[in-house]
């Protein structure tokens, strides 16, 4: 046995960063064990803009957004700025809005109905051709220096980030938990597993529902006039296009616009980072956002891991904690996820709402 910590988290994603950094809040000096070298892309926490969308009306999931909420304010600002910009959120198409606004309503989170008119008129960049949801609580989580911020955190905590140092096994003993690295074994009293999409192989004997993994390509298109632009949500009918879309600005990039969770099955150790459906998100774009150059996508890679019904996986099995199948819409929930897992990890006989528990 070469070292021992009290506890270790595998997988430095930001689910990963936002635990230890909870740990730290509680007095833990937690250990994470990230196997790629800080600020690479092979997982799902890169890149400067993730949607922080709060069209929701499940419990468990509003439940975690005003959770989540609170974090983003202890976070608070990093270069000047907040790492949640709410700029606002539109959300329209085939999706009971008038339900997700009252719910929204009676968290106190603010949430309008506008008429396409109205809606278009506010966002000439885009297209409407229904009432629009509209919250001005919303916008995006800066991800890339929300990362840089939450390990600054951990390290004035007390905590370490081992960049690079990839965990071969995790295995459950009498005396605690073995991690098997190339360099030797590490003991921990407890190990959160936040692994993405390697987490099934970190995992193989726990209950995990299946993990899909795929890999996304939305893209990046550049303004073609003056206009704002809020976050959006934008659920299609079956049929032209493959999936709902979502979108946010990304200062010096464009705006983001992708389609949610319609990319090819990869092994995440051998991607293609192959741009999928370039051409269906060119003429939705030209078709719903006249406000953005249809020929100027940049694409983005990205992978999702997520469970059949898209619920997390919040759990503890043991002396392991688990948190698993986020991709798609778990950024915005970090800080709450992380506290979630930290909870599961100071008290054994904790556990998370229903939905998200192993069965």
């Amino acid at each position: 046995m070469s070292d021992a910590v009290e506890v270790a988290v595998v997988g430095g994603g930001v689910m990963g960063l936002a635990t230890a950094w909870e740990l730290t809040r509680r007095g833990l000096s937690p250990v994470v064990f990230e196997r790629f070298t800080r600020g690479h892309h092979q997982g799902a926490s890169h890149g400067a803009t993730r949607n922080f969308n709060n069209a929701y009306d499940e419990e468990h999931y509003l439940d975690l957004l005003v959770r989540a909420k609170a974090g983003w304010d202890a976070l608070g600002d990093v270069d000047g700025a907040p790492l949640l910009r709410l700029h606002g959120l539109v959300t329209h198409g085939a999706v009971d809005i008038a339900r997700i606004a009252q719910r929204l309503d009676e968290r106190g989170i603010h949430a309008r109905i506008l008429s396409a008119r109205d809606a278009a008129s506010r966002w000439s960049g885009m297209r409407f051709d229904a009432p629009v949801l509209f919250s001005q609580d919303a916008g995006v989580a800066r991800a890339s220096a929300t990362l840089v911020e939450l390990e600054r955190r951990i390290a004035q905590g007390g905590g370490e980030v081992r960049w690079g140092t990839p965990v071969s096994r995790v295995q459950e003993t009498d005396a605690g938990v073995d991690l098997v690295l190339d360099t030797g074994t590490i003991r921990a009293e407890t190990v959160v597993v936040t692994a993405g999409a390697w987490t099934r192989r970190m995992l193989p004997d726990l209950p995990l529902p299946r993990l899909r993994v795929t890999e996304e390509t939305p893209a990046h298109f550049f303004p073609v006039g003056r206009a704002d632009w809020p976050s959006l949500n934008h659920y299609l009918d079956a049929g032209r296009y493959p999936g709902t879309v979502y979108g946010m600005p990304t200062p010096g990039e464009g705006v983001k616009v992708g389609f949610h969770g319609v990319g090819d099955v990869v092994d995440p150790d051998g991607r293609p980072h192959m741009t999928t459906h370039a051409e269906s998100l060119a003429d939705y774009v030209g078709e719903w956002m006249p406000g953005l150059d249809p020929a100027s996508a940049v694409p983005i890679s990205c992978t999702y891991t997520s469970t059949d019904d898209s619920a997390f996986v919040l759990d503890r099995r043991g002396r392991i904690v688990v948190g698993a199948g986020f991709s798609g819409h778990g950024f915005k929930f970090a800080p709450a996820i992380g506290g979630v897992l930290a909870d599961l990890v100071v008290d054994p006989s904790a556990r998370a709402a229903e939905p998200f528990r192993l069965r």
